[in-house]
C-alpha cells in the first residue's frame, strides 16, 4: 500500500496555464530535482517521510527516459535518500549540493569540519529543553527543525547564528528550519558540477525545488541556457515556472513522460 495513502491523481491544463512549465522538455534536456516539499511532502519529522512507490516508478521512468540525466539535488544527506529511492544510476547530491554522487558511482565529498561535532553537540543540549525542537545531524551539517515549534523560530535562528560565527561554519536558512554547514557549496554548484561530466554534459538544465535553498539551483539552471520551477507559492525567484505542490509536481513529471 502507498504509504502516504492513495491520491486522487490531479489534471491539470498546463498548454492554458501561462505559469506552469511546459511538459515538452527542451532536446538533451537534464532533470534537476530537490526532494522535500518536491518529491515528498514535508512532514513535521523528517526521519520519517516515505517515498511512495509512485514516486519510485516516475524517478525510474525518467531516469531511462533521459538516458540517466536526472539527479536529485537535496539538502539531506545522500545515502538517506539513495535508500528511500532504492535505486541505482541515479546522480544525488546531498547536503545541500556538497555531496556529489555522480550516477558512475564516482563520488566527490569534502572533509567534515572539525568544530561541527561541538556545534552538533551544542545544539542537541540546548535543544533537549525544548519539546518540538528536532535535531537533525548530518554528515556535513547540522539541521535545527521547529515545525513542531513555530513559537521558537526566532530562538532557533539566534542560537544557529551564534554558534555558527563561534565555530565557523556556515549560515543554511530553510522551511521551518536552520542549519550550520561545511562552507562552501550549494544546490547551484552541484548542478555546475554535474553538467560538467557525462551524462549531463552538454544538456539544458531544469531544475524544480520548494525553498530558499533551492534559488541557487535555479539560478545555475537558468546561466547554462535551461530553466527553473519553484514549488509551492508564489514568491520572488530565479525560477521562470511555478508548480503548486507535490502532487502537482508528481502530476507534471507523468506529463513529461507522456510526452
Amino acid at each position: 500500500m502507498d504509504p502516504q495513502g492513495p491520491h486522487d491523481p490531479i489534471v491539470v491544463d498546463f498548454a492554458r496555464a501561462r505559469h506552469l512549465p511546459p511538459t515538452r522538455l527542451p532536446a538533451r534536456a537534464s532533470l534537476f530535482l530537490d526532494f522535500d516539499g518536491t518529491l515528498v511532502d514535508l512532514i513535521d519529522r523528517p526521519d520519517a517521510v516515505q517515498v511512495t512507490d509512485r514516486v519510485r516508478a516516475l524517478i525510474a521512468a525518467l531516469c531511462t527516459r533521459l538516458d540517466g540525466r536526472l539527479a536529485i539535488v537535496t539538502g539531506r544527506e545522500a545515502a538517506f535518500v539513495r535508500a528511500q529511492l532504492g535505486l541505482k544510476g541515479v546522480g544525488i547530491a546531498g547536503s545541500h549540493g556538497q555531496e556529489i554522487h555522480f550516477p558512475d558511482g564516482t563520488t566527490s565529498i569534502p572533509a567534515t569540519p572539525a568544530t561541527l561535532a561541538d556545534a552538533a553537540a551544542s545544539i542537541a543540549r540546548l535543544a533537549a529543553a525544548h519539546p518540538g525542537i528536532l535535531v537533525e545531524r548530518k554528515p556535513l551539517g547540522v539541521a535545527l527543525h521547529y515545525r513542531m515549534a513555530p513559537h521558537l523560530e526566532g530562538w532557533s535562528r539566534t542560537l544557529a547564528e551564534e554558534l555558527a560565527d563561534s565555530h565557523g561554519l556556515y549560515l543554511q536558512p530553510g522551511k521551518m528550519m536552520v542549519e550550520l554547514r561545511a562552507p562552501g557549496g550549494d544546490k547551484g554548484s552541484a548542478v555546475a558540477r554535474f553538467l560538467e561530466t557525462p551524462p549531463f554534459a552538454g544538456t539544458v538544465p531544469v531544475m524544480l525545488g520548494d525553498d530558499l535553498t533551492d534559488e541557487p539551483g535555479f539560478a545555475a539552471a537558468t546561466a547554462h541556457g535551461g530553466w527553473g520551477v519553484l514549488v509551492g507559492a508564489e514568491r520572488p525567484s530565479a525560477a521562470r515556472y511555478r508548480l503548486e505542490g507535490v502532487q502537482h509536481v508528481l502530476a507534471w513529471l507523468e506529463g513529461v513522460l507522456e510526452a
